[in-house]
């Protein structure tokens, strides 16, 4: 892709406004994601105490070294150390000042607590801010959903490719193996799985893989069974260039103008799908803070429904963001654009 060819792609996207705001409004939020230990953490900022700074987040600081009893990690909420801390120096919190699986003992109210300027959010059925879960599990999700994308795009393009360029009984034999492999019920092999090693980040990662990378190889196949026969390449062929390098410098960028405007689409479908396993209870461990979980605490506590409507209005704006930037793109990279202009 040339760069002249590039910079009016990207000048067509950013007049579209929508989605070049949402463009930017969803890379701020995953910024805001990414602080979070920063942000939301019941451990001080900077701490001072008897003429002495510490910075509890990079090291950890035990009771006694507060002048308390126990040689345990300081817990920062409890009344006692907090006024110790104030009685000979002072610290900084973040601007929320409780970690997602901090419970909050002082509560006057029974959990999960109604919104307040303790917790901007309320809380869970068992004390935890949800702001601060919230922050973490958006954090959780969209890098799942990062690094689910990029490794399915990275395998669907390279079977695609293969079996686009080379064709024949190539592309027969991985189009049947294909059909079989789409066919295979997602949900059971997912609930087998669960019931024969505990699910992690990694271990749905992997799983998940091993369906997603299918979406994108059939738009690739199309891209280098039309490409492959162009006189450029037959030029390549003839010149003695590499099978690899035609692939991989003559065909391949066409073929990424059709893929890339699938990449925000496959994302949001990776964030709904963790979202959808957590809530079935077949996702991340228990106590891991995600979307997923907050859905089925909102389920389970019907009568606070701030819970659901926050991880609803969450899910909606992120959805509706890569959306927005998914057809941006399309129309971004939409070859008949400057026509219809």
């Amino acid at each position: 892709m040339s760069r002249s060819l590039f910079q009016r792609r990207w000048r067509r996207f950013r007049a579209n406004k929508r989605a070049f705001r949402s463009f930017v409004l969803f890379w701020i939020l995953f910024a805001v994601s990414l602080l979070s230990p920063v942000l939301a953490n019941d451990k001080p900022l900077v701490l001072l105490y008897r003429g002495t700074f510490f910075f509890p987040m990079m090291e950890t600081l035990t009771d006694d070294r507060l002048d308390g009893n126990l040689p345990t990690v300081a817990d920062y909420t409890d009344n006692y150390t907090k006024w110790q801390i104030h009685k000979y120096g002072g610290m900084v919190m973040p601007p929320v000042p409780w970690h997602y699986d901090t419970v909050d003992y002082d509560a006057d109210t029974p959990f999960p607590a109604p919104p307040s300027f303790r917790h901007l959010l309320g809380t869970d059925d068992q004390g935890r801010d949800i702001l601060a879960r919230l922050m973490y599990g958006l954090r959780l999700s969209l890098l799942f959903g990062l690094a689910l994308t990029a490794c399915s795009a990275l395998i669907g393009i390279l079977v695609g490719a293969v079996q686009g360029y080379f064709g024949g009984k190539t592309d027969l034999v991985i189009g049947r193996i294909l059909e079989i492999w789409s066919s295979l019920p997602q949900l059971f092999i997912l609930i087998i799985v669960s019931s024969l090693i505990a699910p992690g980040f990694l271990t749905l990662l992997v799983v998940l893989l091993l369906f997603s990378w299918t979406s994108l190889t059939g738009v690739v196949r199309a891209e280098f069974l039309k490409t492959r026969n162009l006189e450029y390449v037959k030029a390549a062929k003839i010149l003695g260039v590499s099978d690899w390098n035609i692939m991989r410098r003559h065909i391949l960028p066409n073929a990424l103008v059709a893929t890339i405007t699938y990449i925000p689409f496959m994302l949001s479908g990776a964030v709904v799908a963790l979202s959808a396993l957590d809530f079935l209870g077949l996702g991340l461990p228990p106590g891991t803070p995600s979307l997923g979980e907050l859905i089925r605490q909102g389920k389970e506590n019907l009568q606070a429904p701030w819970i659901g409507v926050t991880v609803f209005v969450t899910l909606t704006l992120i959805l509706s963001l890569l959306l927005f930037i998914g057809e941006g793109v399309r129309d971004a990279f939409d070859p008949h654009a400057e026509e219809k202009k």
